[in-house]
C-alpha cells in the first residue's frame, strides 16, 4: 500500500519495478499518475537527506555509456595501469554509469550485463532524461531503485535535470503527452534535492560536468544550498556543465555557452591539493564509451549507446573495486539499418 504520509512498502516497491522490467523491446510501461508521485515524493525525502557529496565506499559500479562486446574489459589501476580485475569480481564492484538520457532499453541491457540491484553498488552521474524515446521509463525504475534500495543505489544531478533543460529536449513533451504538465513539475521538485557529486574512499571524485575556479576544496560542495534550480553560473552550474579541454591551460569560456573548460593543470593541481587520485565524469558522448584525460587522472564515461540515434558510440560501464582497481566495460548499440550515416563523436575537449 501506498500511506498518506508518502512512504511505499516493500511490496508496492517490487510490483513496481516488476512491472518496468517488462517492458523491453521498446515496450511502454503506463505506470499510474499516483504511483509515479509516490515514487518522487519517496525518493526526494532520499535525496534531501543525503549530503551534496556523497562519501561510497568500494566496490562500486559507475554507468556511463556502455559497450558490452566481444572483447575483454578494459581495467587499470589508479596507480598501477597492469593490475587487472576478472569477470569474476562482478559482484564485488561498484558501478558506476555514465548518461542515460532516455534510452531505456540500453539501461535494461546494461542491468542484464551488470546485475539488477542489489546484487552490487550502483552510482548514476545524472542526465537520465531528455533525448531518448523512453525517459519516463527510465527515471522511474531508478528512482524506483533508489527507494527499494537506497544504500545501494546512488543518482547525482546532471545538467538536464533541471526545468529550464528538459523543457526543451523532450521531457516535459513526454510528460505532457503521457500524462500533464503536472507531473512534469513533480519531478523538478525532485530534481531539485539530487545530490550533486560524489568521492568513493577519499580517492575517486565524481560528478556530472567537472571542475569549477571556485572550488578549492571538497567541503565546499557540501554547503550548496538544495532545492535548488540550476543557476546560470558559479560552483554547482560549473559541477553540472564544465568541460576538460586538451588545448587550454587554465580556465576558459565554453563553446557550450554555459559554464567554463579546464586544462589537464587544473586536474593535476586540484587532485594534488585535495589528495584525490581520480576524477569520474560524464556530460559528453565519446566514440569508445569512456575517454581518458590529463595522463589518464580523468575520466569520462557514457553509457548512451548509439547516442540519440545519430553517433556512431558505444557505451561504458566503470567498475571499481575494493582495491580501488578501475575496470571497463562496454555496451554496444543495436543498430538496425540506420537510414542516415552515423557520426563519430569529438574527442574530449575538440572543437
Amino acid at each position: 500500500m501506498m500511506t498518506m504520509e508518502g512512504n511505499m512498502d516493500r511490496g508496492v516497491l517490487d510490483d513496481i519495478i516488476r512491472r518496468l522490467l517488462e517492458g523491453k523491446g521498446g515496450k511502454q510501461v503506463q505506470l499510474s499518475e499516483a504511483e509515479i508521485r509516490q515514487l518522487c515524493v519517496n525518493a526526494r525525502q532520499i535525496f534531501i537527506s543525503e549530503p551534496n557529496l556523497l562519501q561510497l565506499r568500494s566496490p562500486i559500479r559507475i554507468c556511463g555509456p556502455i559497450l558490452l562486446g566481444d572483447g575483454a574489459p578494459q581495467k587499470w589501476d589508479i596507480a598501477d595501469a597492469n593490475v587487472l580485475v576478472s569477470r569474476n569480481d562482478l559482484f564485488r564492484v561498484l558501478l558506476v554509469f555514465g548518461d542515460i538520457h532516455g534510452q531505456y532499453q540500453d539501461l535494461l541491457r546494461l542491468f542484464e550485463f551488470g546485475g539488477y540491484p542489489p546484487v552490487a553498488n550502483y552510482l548514476f552521474l545524472g542526465d537520465y532524461v531528455d533525448r531518448g524515446k523512453q525517459s519516463l521509463e527510465t527515471i522511474c525504475l531508478l528512482l524506483a531503485y533508489k527507494v527499494r534500495y537506497q544504500d545501494r543505489v546512488y543518482l547525482l544531478r546532471g545538467n538536464h535535470e533541471d526545468a529550464k533543460i528538459n523543457r526543451i529536449y523532450g521531457f516535459y513533451d513526454e510528460c505532457k503527452r503521457r500524462f500533464n504538465v503536472r507531473l512534469w513539475k513533480i519531478f523538478t521538485e525532485c530534481f531539485n534535492c539530487l545530490p550533486v557529486s560524489a568521492v568513493i574512499d577519499e580517492k575517486i571524485l565524481c560528478m556530472h560536468g567537472g571542475l569549477s575556479p571556485e572550488l578549492k576544496q571538497l567541503d565546499q560542495i557540501n554547503e550548496i544550498t538544495r532545492p535548488t534550480d540550476i543557476p546560470d553560473s558559479g560552483l554547482l552550474c560549473d559541477l553540472l556543465w564544465s568541460d576538460p579541454d586538451p588545448r587550454v591551460r587554465g580556465w576558459t569560456d565554453s563553446d557550450r555557452g554555459v559554464s567554463c573548460v579546464f586544462g589537464a593543470d587544473v586536474v593535476a593541481e586540484f587532485l594534488q591539493k585535495n589528495d584525490l587520485d581520480l576524477i569520474c565524469r560524464g556530460h559528453q558522448v565519446v566514440e569508445d564509451g569512456y575517454e581518458f584525460f590529463a595522463k589518464r587522472r580523468l575520466v569520462t564515461i557514457f553509457s548512451a549507446p548509439n547516442y540519440g540515434g545519430e553517433f556512431d558510440n558505444v557505451g561504458a560501464l566503470l567498475s571499481v573495486d575494493e582495491s580501488l582497481v578501475c575496470s571497463f566495460e562496454i555496451l554496444k548499440p543495436l543498430l538496425v539499418n540506420p537510414k542516415v550515416p552515423l557520426k563519430k563523436p569529438p574527442k574530449v575537449g575538440a572543437s
